[in-house]
């Protein structure tokens, strides 16, 4: 398992060295994480899929962006990808919290400008991206589904000869995915299955 910063795995120092300012160091770690899957042997290159929810999201979409050609395929699910929006909307009931993980855009340019430089929406460009499976549920109150709906809108008009950019939005849940044991297992294998074809494995 990578520790990658941003997390307290190691420490509570650890977690301040990928928050705010320093939020850059976590999207390194986990490129250099997945580099070294590959010089160790653990894993082929372009054999690696990764998959992120919500915050998690937003790290595998700002990895897919600067690393794409480290990976075979990217599953976002509910993520959290149109930063700059997101975080300067003061109406929204989670964002003003979360200024405290990620600065206040509105307030501190400095900080729109760091936010910037990495949201996964804002920096899409033309570039060979892997395949993306990009799941959002209608009723998520946390990351609305026009984020994934945006981010996978834009995929498509800056890089049509790559991906392909899928969107799966589930008409009846939330943030926490489906409800009920065999819809949540059928959201399961349907990250499986996207998973195996990326790899040619189905």
């Amino acid at each position: 398992m990578a520790h990658i910063r941003g997390g307290q795995d190691r420490g509570y120092q650890w977690y301040l060295d990928g928050k705010l300012m320093k939020k850059q160091n976590t999207f390194s770690d986990f490129a250099r994480a997945a580099e070294a899957l590959v010089e160790q042997k653990f894993a082929a290159p372009k054999q690696i899929v990764i998959e992120g929810r919500s915050a998690g999201g937003l790290l595998v979409g700002a990895v897919m962006n600067q690393r794409p050609e480290l990976f075979a395929g990217v599953i976002g699910g509910v993520a959290f990808v149109d930063v700059i929006n997101t975080i300067s909307d003061a109406e929204l009931p989670l964002t003003p919290p979360e200024w405290t993980e990620w600065g206040d855009p509105i307030k501190s340019k400095e900080a729109f400008d760091y936010m910037m430089a990495y949201s996964p929406y804002d920096q899409v460009g033309t570039k060979a991206y892997p395949p993306l499976f990009a799941q959002t549920a209608l009723s998520d109150s946390q990351v609305t589904y026009w984020e994934p709906t945006k981010w996978v809108a834009k995929l498509r008009e800056h890089s049509p000869d790559a991906g392909p950019f899928l969107l799966n939005v589930n008409m009846t849940a939330g943030h926490g995915g489906a409800s009920g044991r065999f819809d949540r297992l059928k959201e399961v294998a349907d990250s499986h299955a996207f998973a195996l074809w990326c790899v040619g494995k189905a």
